[in-house]
């Protein structure tokens, strides 16, 4: 009999054991994750990357390449923005994926990260870093932008260098300097068609058998850095399909460009001139 107390008791007190891990595990709190990078909605800009403090990212027309292009005295204006081994859970904003991001050293040796292969900074004027909700840096030299999730246009700010070889000024004479032009979001260049008119593409066929050699843009979205006027851009109707438009010039991307960053070798293609590279200032498309 006093076993079977003994037995009975011994089970109990494991059961109650059981039970008090079970409720410690409930009750232990797991610490939250910091979201490293998310996205703010900004009363000017819209839709901006942030830090996890809340501290605006850019990224530089001169990166196109996906090189940190932000090199001496810049560094110490234009901080890089890392994070060791970011993760999804470290997102916090599901408009944001993982595949987006990625690291680089700097040619100082200091570890970046980059969004659709543009390297990411904070700004920090005077070696004091912005604060949170900040745009300042924003535009700064025409180049300097706060980094957006949903950009269509881009700005890159680099050496043509035709197919052919040879570097081009933006006057389309050979000769060294950089020319600022507009990308899609992940730094491919865009063309324009001399030929074309307003809103009027003449190159793409209808069945589109050529549209492998000048791709149109496709698409509806205009999202654009803050010194472009988003009212000059527009889309036009392409046989069925959507092209955008600047000042009426339809957009293309060139297929010997191969969907690299920053490769342009579509201004010497036919005849130098005939295609070029979108600026700010472009004439507008004549209409005939």
């Amino acid at each position: 009999m006093k076993r079977l107390i003994q037995t009975r008791w011994g089970m109990t007190m494991l059961v109650l054991a059981a039970m008090g891990i079970s409720n410690c595990s409930k009750n232990k709190s797991i610490p939250a994750v910091t979201k490293q990078v998310t996205i703010q909605e900004n009363a000017a800009l819209g839709k901006i990357l942030t830090d996890k403090d809340g501290r605006t990212l850019y990224s530089f027309a001169n990166d196109v390449s996906g090189q940190n292009g932000c090199t001496g005295g810049c560094e110490s204006i234009w901080p890089v923005f890392y994070v060791d081994n970011l993760t999804t859970d470290e997102l916090g904003d599901p408009g944001l994926s993982i595949t987006d991001f990625a690291a680089i050293t700097t040619a100082s040796g200091k570890k970046q990260l980059t969004y659709k292969g543009w390297p990411l900074y904070e700004y920090a004027p005077g070696g004091n870093p912005e604060a949170a909700g900040q745009t300042t840096g924003d535009a700064i030299g025409g180049l300097w932008f706060a980094a957006k999730p949903d950009y269509t246009i881009m700005l890159a700010n680099t050496q043509l260098i035709g197919g052919d070889n040879i570097h081009y000024k933006a006057d389309y004479t050979p000769g060294d300097g950089n020319t600022i032009f507009f990308t899609d979001a992940i730094g491919n260049t865009l063309y324009t068609f001399s030929r074309d008119s307003a809103n009027h593409n003449k190159f793409t066929k209808a069945d589109f058998s050529n549209n492998t050699v000048w791709p149109i843009y496709d698409t509806t979205k205009i999202v654009v850095p803050s010194v472009l006027n988003k009212t000059l851009f527009s889309v036009t109707n392409v046989f069925g399909r959507n092209q955008l438009t600047y000042k009426g010039w339809p957009l293309y991307h060139f297929g010997a460009d191969a969907g690299t960053r920053q490769s342009t070798k579509g201004v010497s293609f036919g005849a130098v001139g005939l295609w070029r590279v979108p600026v700010k200032d472009i004439p507008a498309a004549p209409f005939q």
